[in-house]
C-alpha cells in the first residue's frame, strides 16, 4: 500500500484522507474564529485579493473546492448575479454543513456538494473559474486534484489556488516559533484542540514550495501560470490560465 504524508508523519494513503476528516471534524464549529486569530485577519484580504484577481464578473459560473464555511462562495456569489453561478464543495460534511448554515443565514441557497477533488462530478468546461483556498495542501494527490480542476475549466478559465507558502529567509524563525509554538496554544484554548493546529503547521512545511506548485499547474495542463505572494510568502496565490 503507498504510503503519504500526514503532517510530519509517513501514513498509508487511505489513512490520510480519514485523518484529514478528523481534523476538520474537530474543527468546523470554530474555524472562521481561528481564521481570524491565525492571521489576525489577514485571511479577509488574502481571499478579497484573490476575488479581485479572479476577474469574476456577471454571469460567471464559479467552483469552490474546498469551499468550507464559504466565505469565498459568498464573495464570488455576489459578483456572479442571478445570471451567473457558484457552485460551493467540500469534502468534509461537518464543514460543509456550516458553511451551507452560512450561506442560507446570508440569504443565499447555493447549489452545495460533497465531493472529491480528485474525481469531481462535473462536465469538462463548465466553469469559467475554479478557486481553492487553504484545501491543496490536505489533498493526497495533488497532481491529480490539479488535472480535475483543469478539466472542467472552460478554455481560457482560471485556477486560483490561495494557500500557504514558504516564507521570505528573514521571516522563518520568527514564523516557525508562531506555528509551533502559539498556533498549537490558541487551538487549544479556542477550538478545545492543539493536535489539530499542529498538523496545520505541518501539513504547511510539506506543502510544495512557490517555484513547485507552479510547475506542478502546468503539467496539470495551465499554460500560464502566476504567483503573487502576499505578507512575505506566508500565502501564495497561483493563478493559472487554461489553454
Amino acid at each position: 500500500m503507498s504510503s503519504t504524508h500526514f503532517g510530519f508523519q509517513q501514513v498509508d494513503e487511505q489513512q490520510k484522507a480519514q485523518r484529514v476528516r478528523g481534523v476538520f471534524d474537530s474543527v468546523a464549529g470554530k474555524y472562521d474564529i481561528m481564521n481570524d486569530l491565525m492571521s489576525m485577519g489577514l485571511h479577509r484580504l488574502w481571499k478579497a485579493y484573490t476575488i479581485a484577481a479572479s476577474g469574476v464578473r456577471e454571469g460567471h459560473k464559479v467552483l469552490d473546492i474546498a469551499g468550507g464555511t464559504g466565505d469565498l462562495s459568498e464573495a464570488f456569489a455576489k459578483r456572479v448575479g442571478a445570471t451567473g453561478m457558484v457552485v460551493h464543495t467540500d469534502i468534509n460534511e461537518a464543514m460543509l454543513s456550516t458553511g451551507r448554515d452560512r450561506l442560507l443565514n446570508a440569504g443565499m441557497a447555493l447549489p452545495t456538494t460533497l465531493c472529491d477533488a480528485e474525481k469531481l462530478p462535473f462536465p469538462t468546461g463548465t466553469f469559467d473559474i475554479v478557486t481553492v483556498a487553504f484545501g491543496l495542501r490536505n489533498m493526497t494527490h495533488k497532481d491529480l486534484a490539479l488535472k480535475e480542476m483543469c478539466r472542467v475549466l472552460k478554455p481560457g478559465g482560471r485556477l486560483l489556488v490561495l494557500e500557504f507558502s514558504k516564507v521570505a529567509k528573514p521571516l522563518e524563525k520568527a514564523y516557525d516559533w508562531y506555528s509551533f509554538k502559539i498556533l498549537p496554544k490558541l487551538g487549544q484554548i479556542i477550538a478545545g484542540d492543539a493536535a489539530s493546529y499542529q498538523y496545520l503547521a505541518e501539513s504547511i512545511r510539506m506543502h510544495p514550495d512557490q517555484a513547485t506548485l507552479k510547475g506542478m499547474m502546468k503539467e496539470a495542463g495551465f499554460g500560464h501560470v502566476d504567483v503573487h505572494n502576499m505578507t512575505g510568502g506566508v500565502v501564495a496565490m497561483h493563478m493559472g490560465i487554461k489553454c
